[in-house]
C-alpha cells in the first residue's frame, strides 16, 4: 500500500510541474519570439516481481495458468532475476518522473509593425545581444536606437554584429533599410551586418528570462542561413488554445492521481486500524 501512495503521489508532482510549464507558456502567448516549452515524462523505473516460496516448477506465471502466449512480456533473464521457487509475474510500474522541458523551437508567426528597427527572423537563427554576464542569444528583434545610436534591445542590451562589436546608427540617418542578409544601410553607405548565429544542438542553449538564452559551456555558435523580414515581428509560437486543452487535461489527470492517494491513504487506514485489531 506504501508504494501506491509513492505512485500516486509521484504522478501527481508530474502533473503538477507540467501545469507549471503550461501556465509559463500562457504567460508567454504576447512575448515576441517566446517558444514554448513541452515536459516529457518517462516512466519512474520499473520492477520485475515474483512470486515468492512458490514450491511450482513453473517459472512464470503464464505456466502457472498453462498459457502460451505474451511471454515476451517478462524479461530474458526471469529465471535469474527469481531465482528457484520464484516464477514470474511481471512488471510493476511505479509512476511518473519529469525526462526534460524540451523548448519547441517551431517558427512564430509574423506581425507587421511597420517599424523600420523591428525585425524577425524566418528561419532557424538568434540575434546576439552583449549582457553584463557575456554574450546571449534572442528570436525578439523589438530594437530601438539608443541615445548614443547603438541599436539596442528594450533592456538597453546592444545588438551585435557579424564582427560581434556592438551596431552605431549615426543620429543624423533617417531612413535604415536592412537586407535579409542582416546588411544595415542608410543613405547608400553600408552601417554593419547584423550576426545571425545557430546552434545545431538542441540542448545548446538554455532559457535564461528576459527572452534570452544563454550558451552551455563549450558551445560554439554556427553561420545562420535564415533570413531577416525588416518591420515585423515574431510572435510567439504557444498556441493557446492547445495550450487550454492540455492544461485542462492536465487538471483532470492530477485529479486522478490525488483520487487514487486519498483511496490508497483510506485503504491503509483501514489495515491499520480495522483488520489489525484484536478483540478482547
Amino acid at each position: 500500500m506504501l508504494r501506491g501512495l509513492y505512485t500516486a503521489a509521484l504522478g501527481m508532482l508530474t502533473q503538477q510541474t507540467r501545469t507549471d510549464v503550461i501556465a509559463n507558456n500562457l504567460a508567454n502567448a504576447d512575448t515576441n519570439g517566446y517558444k514554448r516549452d513541452e515536459l516529457i515524462s518517462s516512466e519512474f523505473k520499473s520492477m520485475l516481481i515474483h512470486r515468492i516460496d512458490d514450491p511450482s516448477d513453473a517459472r512464470n506465471i503464464f505456466d502457472l495458468q498453462h498459457i502460451d502466449t505474451a511471454r515476451e512480456y517478462l524479461l530474458h533473464d526471469t529465471v535469474a532475476a527469481g531465482g528457484p521457487g520464484s516464477p514470474a509475474i511481471g512488471r510493476l510500474g511505479l509512476g511518473s518522473e519529469v525526462a526534460e522541458i524540451a523548448t519547441d523551437r517551431s517558427q512564430g508567426p509574423l506581425e507587421k509593425t511597420g517599424n523600420k528597427l523591428d525585425l524577425a527572423i524566418m528561419g532557424n537563427g538568434y540575434f546576439a545581444i552583449s549582457t553584463p554576464n557575456g554574450v546571449r542569444y534572442t528570436r525578439d528583434g523589438n530594437f530601438y536606437r539608443s541615445a548614443t545610436g547603438q541599436l539596442v534591445t528594450v533592456n538597453n542590451q546592444a545588438v551585435l554584429n557579424d564582427q560581434g562589436k556592438p551596431i552605431y546608427l549615426p543620429p543624423e540617418v533617417a531612413n535604415v533599410s536592412i537586407g535579409t542578409d542582416g546588411t544595415i544601410t542608410a543613405g547608400g553607405q553600408e552601417l554593419g551586418k547584423i550576426a545571425l548565429a545557430w546552434f545545431s544542438d538542441r540542448n545548446a542553449l538554455l532559457k535564461q528570462g528576459n527572452d534570452l538564452y544563454r550558451p552551455q559551456r563549450g558551445a560554439r555558435p554556427q553561420a545562420s542561413t535564415a533570413s531577416i523580414q525588416q518591420g515585423y515581428l515574431e510572435k510567439s509560437n504557444t498556441n493557446v488554445a492547445r495550450a487550454m486543452v492540455n492544461l485542462i487535461d492536465n487538471y483532470r489527470t492530477y485529479e486522478a492521481d490525488s483520487k487514487a492517494l486519498t483511496t490508497q491513504d483510506s485503504l491503509l487506514d483501514k489495515a491499520v486500524n480495522d483488520v489489525g485489531r484484536i478483540n478482547g
